[in-house]
């Protein structure tokens, strides 16, 4: 299962703790608010994101999780 990162801009003031969690996937410009670099990293980064989202004083950061994909199974056909 996969999971997506969401930003509430309202809320964002721009702290940039989150950037200095995760670099990577979050950066937040001089006086600007925050930029999610990649809405939807790979489950290796879950970490990373985890403690970006909870360091946001504001949480103005989020997980959400998301559904697996449908699988396309092929059936063999009698003969």
């Amino acid at each position: 299962m996969g999971y997506r990162v969401d930003a509430d801009l309202d809320l964002c003031q721009g702290h940039a703790f989150c950037e200095m969690e995760a670099p990577d996937y979050f950066r937040v410009p001089k006086r600007g608010q925050v930029e999610i670099l990649d809405n939807e990293p790979p489950d290796e980064a879950r970490d990373e994101i985890e403690r970006a989202v909870e360091s946001c004083p504001t949480r103005a950061l989020s997980i959400r999780e998301l559904p697996d994909p449908p699988t396309h199974q092929t059936q063999e056909k009698e003969e």
